[in-house]
């Protein structure tokens, strides 16, 4: 599949066909998933209608490392193979993947503040997302230095690849050491300690950002192929 998109033409073809499926999706989804976020989910015990924040903080927070890791990824196969769609892939997760972990940093603190009495403290998860998110900023900054694209695409490749160290630090950093963010209440060997009816308008939220988010992604992708397909014809006609 990989191989198949590899070919400009083909990930056209191929994204005419799934970005209406993609967009629609997100609307639908996003738009129940704020209905039962808003309106309808249950007041937590102890934070009130303050946990209404976790719907956009949470999803935030998974989006903002799942596109990391798919950055490094076409970053990876970009170094090895030289597919120069795997660099563009890659240029176009960055910035939607920037914005999900500013937004996981915003909603954060907006969560800690009532919860914690400050909006911000030095814990191992809400440091290691801040990482992440100079990871990001690095990355765009790194790949877009030079006058010429490609003379940035590897040594920021290089780097977004060493960025995905971090990773599974945020992951278990709640396990690896005493932290005040609360343990993971979903990802769990013994299963989910939240209820449905808190898990069902998170994982709405949580697939409409992932469609919303490979939607953006795509449109910027398709931008970038004609961008570059018009600089060639230019080049052949000068």
């Amino acid at each position: 599949m990989i191989n198949y998109l590899a070919n400009p033409n083909r990930f056209l073809k191929f994204s005419k066909v799934i970005q209406p499926l993609l967009g629609y999706s997100s609307l639908i989804l996003i738009t129940i998933g704020l209905y039962f976020s808003l309106l309808d989910s249950p007041v937590d015990y102890q934070q009130g209608h303050t946990v209404r924040i976790m719907y956009v903080h949470v999803p935030s927070a998974w989006l903002a490392s799942i596109l990391y890791f798919a950055m490094a990824g076409c970053a990876a196969i970009f170094l090895i193979w030289k597919h120069p769609l795997a660099d563009i892939s890659a240029r176009c997760i960055a910035p939607i993947g920037l914005i999900f972990s500013l937004l996981t940093l915003i909603t954060g603190s907006l969560w800690g503040k009532p919860m914690w009495g400050t909006w911000w403290v030095w814990d191992a998860r809400l440091t290691s997302m801040l990482i992440l998110t100079i990871f990001y900023i690095s990355y765009i900054g790194l790949a877009n230095a030079f006058e010429s694209e490609t003379d940035g695409s590897k040594p920021a490749s290089v780097l977004s690849i060493l960025g995905a160290i971090n990773l599974p630090i945020i992951k278990f950093s709640v396990d690896w050491w005493n932290t005040l963010h609360q343990p993971s209440s979903i990802l769990r060997m013994d299963g989910p300690s939240i209820s449905n009816e808190m898990m069902l308008p998170l994982m709405l939220m949580l697939i409409g950002f992932f469609c919303l988010a490979t939607y953006i992604i795509i449109v910027n992708i398709k931008i970038k192929l004609m961008i570059k397909k018009h600089k060639n014809v230019i080049l052949r006609l000068s």
